[in-house]
């Protein structure tokens, strides 16, 4: 079978002969380049791979010229895996299977070569480049290489051209499963050169002004004896075990056995410590294989285009030439929220922030917030000294919103109240420019009833970011009744610059995240007031692989914003939403949450317990999973026929990048589609068969 991937944008391995110093023949250098620049990645597809091979050919018909052999990449990238696109279009097993074949037999002939082969990492290596990479005998990274990974796992698949045979043979199992299993778990994780020349995976670590001719010279100082690389002993006694234990443990505790490519993964790297290439490359092939025709990679594959290509097209924000320039921003408060904020404002718009605050000791506590973040990024050498100063200068407070005159956008982070906000942003009003944006960081609130007694009320908009504001990638753009193209322009741009992934939404109650994840804690919380046990209901959704249990979601939100927002969403939709009374409890008597966390994993606090009042009709783990997927699937739809958002896939983008939920699921609908449940709750799919799962 010769496989082929339509519409593949072909790396092309060139390959030219160089003499270097100190070395008794020619160097063949072969650089991966698909002709674009480091927008679009090297990837390899079967055409890339059969270039890489006739570069080889070409080689070996040098021979005996050519004293060693190095591959390198185009400015910034390496090569970062396989085609993703082209992996999608396969349709039967044995197309998989070639899949991995071709890659082990083009790569292996790195591995097998006669004469020593080298790869000069000079930018960005992942998946299948990385794989590349580990078949050379010897490998070069560059300082100022963006990221090293193998990300398979993420995704739904298995590093499946020698990464889980080589990896743990070079930098043992420990290490390996570092990179495999937990850091793709871990938010996909990816290492920095210095971190990955740390953990073994590069020889050497060169400066990047020079790193090719710096390659060069080491691999002739290699070649000739002058220079002895050294590499440690693997240990493959109990040691290698105890990492697939670990690594176990890991995935139960990210996919809880929802996922299978973290588990065939350590299958893998386990066969590693015994198996010789040949059967462990066999063995990725039929893993390889199994999975491509799974639904969790479809799914991961659907949600990986959402994150790389949607979210940097949000469907229905007006052209950015419309987008005004900011060069000043506001921020009213001075909390915690209000802090985040102006550290984010500052560090990606390099302009001027001013916090307002009413009392003196809360903004000074706030502009010290600011400016501790900032030492603390200085500690961490992710930021300079000079620029450490320079942000700090940018970060002032104000009690009066005078200080606001002269900016272009101004943002309200205050109490999540109403009329409280109208006057905050009726004071704003007063001081600002006509065509100053005014944004609400609201997370439930309806932004054109705040705007409506405003002067100018279309230039307000919702501007809903997720917490940690630094981490989470999210923003809900919220286009009110009266928000205007300009302004929604302008809060697209800045949106953009503060390198969020934006999605525009309709002004409609909780918007998105919060909706749904409110409906579905909302019918978990009422299995518990009928009597389930507070474990069965936060065990009740394992089988999905969410990123955490329902009451570890309320104790990391907090029952005082879960309550109000799901009072919000009660006077808004009393017949979907309910207002738990045992919520109520909790939160008038202080506490944190519903568990406790002791050295044998969480459990029920005992307080808590004495202050429930339940009823007397407990449900099983599956009911309360089905009755929570059969409320998201119904509250989906509604919000589809309202408008909120455009499709379904923006919905998915929300849930992936605002509340983390696992690529694996693709977001939540296309599990809805798969399980059935859509149909079974809407009377139809979301998504088309073949989009997010299997093509039809």
């Amino acid at each position: 079978m010769s496989i082929e991937f339509p519409g593949e944008l072909v790396t092309k391995a060139l390959v030219r002969y160089v003499e270097v110093p100190g070395l008794a023949g020619e160097l063949a250098l072969i650089t991966l380049d698909n002709g674009e620049d480091h927008a679009k990645p090297s990837t390899f597809g079967p055409g890339g791979l059969r270039s890489l091979a006739a570069a080889l050919d070409d080689v070996d018909a040098h021979s005996p010229a050519v004293a060693a052999v190095a591959v390198t990449g185009k400015p910034f990238i390496f090569a970062v895996g396989a085609d993703l696109k082209g992996v999608g279009q396969v349709t039967e097993p044995g197309q998989a299977t070639e899949v991995g074949r071709l890659g082990h037999q083009v790569f292996r002939r790195l591995r097998d070569s006669a004469v020593p082969t080298f790869a000069f990492v000079n930018g960005a290596a992942m998946g299948g480049g990385l794989e590349l990479a580990l078949h050379c005998h010897y490998r070069t990274l560059s300082r100022s290489a963006a990221a090293v990974a193998l990300p398979e796992v993420f995704l739904g698949l298995v590093p499946g051209w020698g990464g889980t045979q080589l990896l743990p043979n070079l930098v043992g199992a420990a290490r390996a499963v570092t990179v495999v299993i937990e850091n793709p778990l871990n938010q996909n994780k990816m290492l920095k050169a210095a971190q990955a020349y740390e953990l073994g995976i590069a020889d050497v670590l060169l400066d990047g002004a020079d790193f090719l001719a710096e390659s060069l010279r080491w691999a002739a100082r290699v070649v000739s004896g002058a220079e002895t690389v050294v590499r440690p002993e693997i240990d493959r006694g109990p040691a290698w075990d105890e990492a697939i234990a670990r690594g176990r443990a890991l995935a139960d505790a990210k996919v809880h056995g929802a996922a299978p490519a973290p588990y065939r993964a350590l299958d893998l790297l386990a066969l590693a410590k015994d198996a010789d290439l040949t059967s462990g490359f066999a063995a990725e092939d039929e893993t390889l294989s199994e999975l491509i025709m799974g639904e969790e990679l479809r799914a991961g594959l659907y949600a990986f285009d959402l994150v790389q290509r949607r979210a940097k097209r949000p469907v229905g924000a007006p052209d950015r030439s419309l987008a005004r320039p900011v060069t000043k921003v506001g921020v009213v408060g001075a909390g915690l929220m209000a802090g985040q904020l102006a550290l984010l404002f500052a560090r990606r718009l390099q302009v001027p922030v001013v916090l307002t605050d009413l009392d003196q000791q809360r903004l000074d506590r706030g502009v010290a917030y600011v400016h501790g973040e900032i030492d603390g990024l200085l500690g961490k050498k992710r930021i300079g000294g000079d620029e450490a100063n320079r942000l700090k200068g940018l970060v002032t407070g104000s009690l009066t919103k005078d200080a606001f005159a002269d900016a272009d956008f101004v943002i309200e982070a205050v109490f999540e109240e109403l009329k409280v906000k109208r006057q905050v942003l009726a004071e704003v009003e007063a001081e600002v420019s006509p065509t100053c944006v005014l944004a609400t960081n609201t997370s439930s609130l309806s932004v054109s009833e705040m705007a409506a007694e405003l002067e100018h009320p279309e230039r307000v908009v919702g501007f809903h970011f997720f917490n940690p504001v630094a981490v989470l990638p999210l923003l809900e753009v919220v286009r009110a009744e009266r928000t205007d193209d300009a302004t929604l322009a302008t809060a697209f741009a800045v949106g953009k610059a503060l390198k969020k992934s934006c999605v525009l939404v309709k002004d409609a109650p909780a918007f998105v995240v919060n909706r749904l994840l409110t409906r579905f804690m909302g019918e978990v919380i009422a299995a518990v007031d009928e009597g389930t046990p507070v474990m069965v209901a936060d065990r009740a959704l394992e089988p999905l692989g969410l990123p955490m249990t329902p009451f570890t979601l309320l104790a990391l939100v907090g029952p005082a914003v879960s309550q109000h927002v799901g009072e919000t969403l009660h006077a808004a939709f009393p017949d979907r939403f309910g207002v738990s009374e045992n919520l109520g409890r909790l939160v008038a008597a202080g506490k944190p949450g519903v568990l406790t966390w002791g050295a044998d994993g969480p459990g029920v606090d005992p307080e808590v317990e004495e202050l429930f009042v339940v009823g007397s009709t407990p449900s099983t783990e599956e009911q309360v999973r089905e009755r929570a997927l059969g409320a998201v699937a119904q509250e989906i739809r509604l919000m589809l026929d309202e408008g909120v958002v455009a499709e379904a896939q923006d919905v998915d983008l929300c849930m992936l990048l605002g509340a983390g939920w696992p690529f694996h699921l693709g977001g939540i609908t296309p599990y809805l589609d798969r399980s059935g449940v859509a149909e079974r709750v809407t009377g139809r799919r979301f998504l088309p068969p073949g989009v997010a799962g299997l093509p039809a």
